[in-house]
């Protein structure tokens, strides 16, 4: 019995796949190991896998995860998975080379992942080839949760918000500007907490505002990041993730506008990522 697992900063989706190819899916939450230790990730497996998972039958692992940039930080995963999993052989990859192989399989392309944050690659079709930094939600991961969330609650503070939208906001959230700065800046996950608040901009996409924040969102993430790819116009654009997908209207017309013929955009990559791994197991 294998586990494959896509962890985004805020949810992991899994799969538990057996020998005749059954699959049971489920949740966790996200383990970014730049927010998260190996003993945070341990209590939080602990608390949350279902309890009908038979750990000791899980012979392999393979978890995905945002902010597995180096061999360090892939480890503080691997030893919180083995320790939970320990007769499985774990391996921790980017969840950008997930995205890669769910949208592309083994085929050449470009990826990219638009959810909490932001993410995007040249593939293949075996390895990531070339990746513009997105820098993180302090310095870009532009057209990503993060960022819209982050425009909108700084238009909110300032009294910025048009059509009604700031009475709405509050009506909503209740927030004042120290329970923001709280968030933002004294507890954990504020890259979460930004990216809460692009759901709102979803629900309230009959304001003109929120269909252009997100808009501006997706143009700065493709001059900013798509168009410093080299000859980018070249491949189709593939996109997995929360907001890519909600807002993928939008984001196809950027695209387009940019040069860009629209390929697959999906809001999550398991279900073609168990499929990848069981092609993987047939061979």
């Amino acid at each position: 019995m294998i586990l494959i697992a896509d962890g985004g900063s805020t949810k992991s989706s899994w799969c538990q796949l057996d020998e005749a190819g059954h699959r049971v899916y489920f949740n966790t939450e996200g383990y970014n190991p730049d927010f998260i230790n190996t003993e945070g990730v341990v209590a939080s497996l602990e608390k949350n896998l279902p309890d009908t998972l038979p750990r000791q039958q899980v012979t392999e692992v393979h978890y995905y995860g945002a902010g597995v940039s180096s061999a360090k930080k892939a480890e503080v995963l691997a030893k919180a998975m083995r320790q939970v999993f320990p007769q499985a052989r774990v391996v921790v990859d980017h969840d950008l080379l997930a995205s890669a192989r769910a949208l592309l399989g083994r085929q050449p392309g470009f990826a990219a992942i638009l959810g909490t944050g932001t993410n995007s690659c040249l593939y293949d079709g075996t390895k990531i080839t070339y990746n513009v930094d997105s820098l993180g939600y302090f310095l870009g991961d532009e057209g990503s949760g993060s960022f819209i969330g982050k425009r909108l609650l700084r238009d909110y503070l300032r009294g910025l918000l048009p059509d009604g939208l700031q009475e709405i906001f509050q009506q909503e959230f209740k927030l004042t500007r120290e329970d923001i700065l709280d968030r933002l800046y004294n507890q954990p996950l504020p890259n979460r907490f930004l990216a809460s608040f692009a759901k709102f901009t979803y629900d309230h996409n009959n304001i003109s505002y929120c269909r252009e924040i997100v808009l501006q969102g997706f143009e700065t993430f493709f001059a900013n990041i798509v168009r410093h790819y080299p000859r980018y116009q070249d491949y189709t654009f593939n996109c997995i993730g929360s907001v890519g997908y909600n807002f993928r209207d939008a984001l196809s017309q950027v695209a387009r506008d940019n040069g860009m013929e629209v390929g697959k955009i999906i809001r999550s990559p398991i279900d073609d990522l168990v499929s990848f791994h069981e092609g993987e197991l047939k061979k």
